[in-house]
């Protein structure tokens, strides 16, 4: 089969490799139709190579059809349409039963002392193989996959894989209810999303932040007020308190993570550690590792006292500076994780109609055939032609 295979620091290459092959009961392999690039696989491109092995299948969102079932599968049958969450859980464990998925006690990767196995987030997650491919092996069938109407494109049900929880998440997080103000830190996909799932709840402003003039333009069509944090510079914190009466935000969802530009120092901490041998760099990151934090500290600046911090860009430092003063001083609440997915697909999947108060069918800005994955990397990784979205077509 034809898959996206990461060969070294900003290198993907599609390339032809074995199918997969049940290995488990719960297992299921399914024919993938459509399988978008994160924004997190960005991370794994770059900043987070020395933990990446020659030849990892790469993404994590995507649907398509069931074609081989487990022995211990019975709620799904070839032919069934189904969306893959990207983090993999078993439905039953201790932390499953909490609605923590991402935490799952049966995929928990111990060696690495991390939550739930992931698809194609590296040996720290797993090594599972990822979802841009033409088929996947899915571990825990029997209550992973999210099944779905045959009806339909892809995309009213494919951003169920993460965007869609991920961003419900988000919101929730940060405790949006009728009438917040709410700051969104980050205009990518999920930062995109949060956007219009805050508006849906009924935020009377939602501010979106970022630098790049084709999110912002994107956004402002939601109905999102948007600011150049990079054109307002010094002024960026004055901007949020005029339009929220001095106060600051009730709410801020911090959706860049670990990239954000900033302080010169933990860039080239992480850029040093890309360049060092994998043998070096490996334990320097998962034990010593820094993130560039100037969208969290943005986020301290602009959310009122008492408010909420709702933090979703990924981070993987373990030294990372953070303002406990602040935190304490201006009493916020701060609440952070990887998306739970199974627990909010039920609150999500009545707003996928066909009015689409969510706008997942036009989400994506790209539709491509995998044998262009290369070039759309590239592209996203740049910020070039209006590249927000991607989403991959294996067999097209």
């Amino acid at each position: 089969m034809k898959a996206v295979v990461w060969q070294g620091e900003k290198n993907v290459k599609v390339e032809t490799v074995p199918d997969p092959k049940i290995q488990k009961d719960t297992d299921i392999i399914i024919k993938v139709t459509s399988s978008a690039i994160c924004g997190s696989d960005l991370h794994l491109y770059r900043v987070l190579s020395p933990i990446m092995e020659e030849g990892d299948i790469m993404g994590h969102e995507p649907m398509g059809e069931v074609v081989e079932v487990g022995a211990a599968v019975d709620n799904l049958k070839v032919g069934d349409r189904v969306v893959i969450p990207f983090n993999i859980s078993c439905g039953h464990c201790f932390m499953c039963n909490l609605g923590l998925n991402s935490q799952c006690e049966t995929t928990q990767v111990t060696e690495y002392d991390r939550g739930a196995a992931m698809f194609g987030y590296t040996k720290m997650y797993g090594h599972v193989a990822g979802g841009q491919a033409q088929y996947l092996r899915v571990p825990q069938g029997q209550f992973g996959p999210i099944k779905v109407p045959k009806e339909g494109p892809d995309d009213k049900y494919l951003f169920l894989s993460d965007v869609l929880p991920t961003a419900w998440q988000a919101v929730e997080y940060a405790g949006v209810k009728e009438g917040s103000s709410v700051v969104v830190m980050g205009l990518g996909p999920i930062g995109l999303m949060s956007c219009r799932i805050a508006l849906l709840k009924g935020a009377s402003l939602v501010i979106g932040v970022d630098d790049v003039p084709e999110r912002l333009a994107y956004a402002k069509t939601s109905g999102v007020h948007v600011l150049d944090y990079k054109k307002l510079g010094d002024d960026f914190k004055d901007a949020v308190l005029a339009l929220t009466k001095g106060r600051g935000a009730d709410c801020v969802i911090e959706a860049v993570g670990m990239e954000a530009h900033g302080i010169a120092s933990q860039t080239f901490i992480q850029k040093a550690a890309g360049k060092m041998p994998d043998f070096i760099a490996e334990p320097l990151l998962k034990t010593a590792g820094i993130d560039r934090m100037a969208a969290f500290h943005q986020s301290l600046e602009t959310v009122r006292r008492g408010g909420t911090i709702s933090l979703i860009g990924v981070y993987n430092g373990m030294v990372d500076p953070t303002p406990l003063g602040i935190l304490f001083d201006k009493q916020i609440t701060l609440k952070m994780g990887q998306a739970n997915v199974k627990s909010w697909v039920d609150k999500i999947i009545p707003h996928l109609t066909d009015d689409d108060p969510l706008g997942v069918m036009n989400f994506a800005t790209h539709h491509v055939s995998i044998g262009k994955a290369e070039e759309y990397y590239k592209k996203f990784e740049k910020q070039e032609d209006g590249v927000i979205k991607v989403v991959l077509k294996p067999f097209d």
